[in-house]
């Protein structure tokens, strides 16, 4: 079957769907917060579909449209060697959405999410929480409602959904003032090596959390510690620190956290829970000084902000196909510094004024980058804890490297196999020496050509591939898109409608 029969095979079943529901395509486009001539284009088989739309009509439709792909997989067909123009905007941020998420459950109130990224990362937690009796509901213009009952079903859990990420980790931290016992199934998500959970364990101690690890759960018993605590975390995560501020936040006591991560989702959580009435200070710095509330439950909106990891993909994709384009709405406090690296590497970019994100304290710019000639960084590029380069932009500032005259050496150290799929780009023509599991060198000016590529297990190094596929003149093939699906929306349609021609293929 050829994309364009699938598309209108899928173009026809939500037609008939829709009528059989007594729908307009008006008041479809409504309930999926999309444009009635988008609606018009998907059922005449003229508009590519993203998993996320997808999954959005089949919700509102109450009817598995995803049932005619029988393989399950998606794949990207990439015609590179095109240049991009003209102006994309950064979306809200996937780790400011799961840590939101998460803290919602501390509010018994109705908490609304507004702009929110419908990715799968979202999905998993959202099926997670309506497993537990949570009520989710998707409104107009991306926006979440979360309403937790009064007791959550702990032990209904959706655990394959919950295996699925490891968000299912940050949940410690809201629950342990609330139930005395539970379990929690390990974590999944991105396959980068093991990524020890005992930061997160030795931090929540000190609020009478003890866990031990079953089979295939994490059981954790409570006996609550009261009074004022100062909690040293041994390593500076992020999740690590939402964690413990999720679980100071519900103690009416007073935690101080040295050690905390200042970047950008554990600042949405802090900005969010101020809004609950949670007493933080500190935001942005390492040490935080929290009173939190014996309980809460308080109708609320917040405005998770914009994702830098999002901006910096669109900074390279810019740079890797030799384009001048435009990267609006980007949170510029999260990005300095790998601007300024870019910048001693020659790129040419320019900065518009700052403005306010819409939570209010996030400070935003556009970005506009031009055709330029780099040279290899004079350092090594390596992440460090913000306010360094971050970890999740690295290999953004890898694939970069490969454009730039010279070697340079990327050091990806907080991963165990991250920086192996540098290797994958070898595929697409890269030079590419692999030192260790942690450490590689990249050679350029890169000439790319097309590939046939399964994408890696991992969100960040699927995106390098497909990004690098876009500069290659020709045809590539990326397989198996779920890890791009997992923190991406609908990253191929937007891609196009800055020149790239991205085709979704099934099987």
């Amino acid at each position: 079957m050829t994309t364009n029969d699938y598309l209108q095979r899928i173009g026809n079943l939500i037609a008939q769907s829709r009528t059989q529901r007594g729908m307009t395509q008006a008041q479809l486009a409504s309930a999926l917060g999309t444009s009635q001539s988008a609606v018009n284009r998907i059922e005449s088989g003229k508009q590519n579909i993203s998993l996320e739309m997808m999954a959005r009509i089949s919700e509102v439709l109450s009817h598995n449209i995803m049932t005619l792909n029988t393989t399950g997989k998606m794949n990207f067909r990439v015609n590179g060697g095109r240049q991009l123009s003209g102006e994309i905007r950064v979306k809200t941020s996937k780790n400011a959405a799961v840590g939101l998420l998460c803290a919602s459950l501390l509010n018994h109130g109705k908490t609304t999410l507004r702009k929110v990224a419908r990715i799968e990362e979202v999905n998993r937690i959202i099926e997670v929480f309506n497993s537990i009796g949570v009520k989710t509901r998707w409104l107009e213009g991306n926006d979440l409602e979360i309403s937790p009952p009064a007791r959550l079903k702990l032990n209904e859990m959706d655990v394959e959904a919950a295996k699925r990420t490891r968000t299912v980790l940050m949940l410690l931290g809201p629950l342990l003032h609330q139930y005395d016992d539970f379990r929690l199934p390990f974590a999944g998500g991105c396959n980068l090596g093991k990524r020890t959970v005992e930061p997160h364990l030795v931090g929540l101690a000190a609020f009478g959390l003890d866990v031990e690890a079953e089979t295939e759960y994490y059981h954790a018993t409570v006996n609550v510690k009261s009074g004022d605590r100062t909690i040293l975390l041994t390593e500076r995560g992020d999740t690590t620190t939402e964690n413990v501020i999720m679980a100071a936040a519900l103690s009416p006591d007073t935690t101080i956290i040295r050690n905390a991560s200042p970047n950008y989702m554990v600042q949405d959580v802090c900005f969010y829970l101020q809004k609950l009435g949670v007493k933080i200070e500190g935001i942005g710095t390492t040490t935080l000084k929290i009173t939190g509330k014996s309980s809460i439950n308080k109708n609320i909106d917040y405005y998770p902000s914009e994702d830098p990891i999002e901006a910096m993909s669109f900074v390279a994709a810019a740079v890797v196909t030799k384009s001048q384009l435009t990267i609006k709405r980007a949170p510029i406090e999260f990005l300095e510094i790998e601007m300024a690296t870019l910048a001693g590497m020659g790129l040419d970019y320019s900065l518009s004024a700052e403005y306010l994100a819409d939570n209010e304290h996030t400070r935003l710019v556009d970005i506009e980058v031009r055709p330029s000639q780099l040279t290899a960084a004079k350092d090594k590029l390596h992440a460090l804890p913000f306010p360094g380069i971050n970890m999740d932009n690295l290999p953004f500032m890898g694939l970069i490297a490969t454009m730039a005259e010279g070697r340079t050496l990327v050091h990806d150290w907080s991963y165990e196999n991250r920086a192996i799929y540098f290797t994958e780009l070898t595929k697409l023509n890269a030079s590419v020496e692999l030192v260790d599991p942690h450490r590689v060198y990249l050679s350029g000016p890169t000439k790319w050509k097309p590939a046939d590529v399964v994408s890696p297990p991992a969100l960040r190094p699927s995106v390098v591939i497909l990004l690098a596929m876009l500069a290659a003149p020709g045809e590539s093939i990326l397989r198996d898109v779920y890890s791009i699906n997992r923190g991406y929306e609908e990253l191929a349609e937007r891609l196009n409608s800055i020149g790239a021609d991205i085709k979704i293929v099934q099987g």
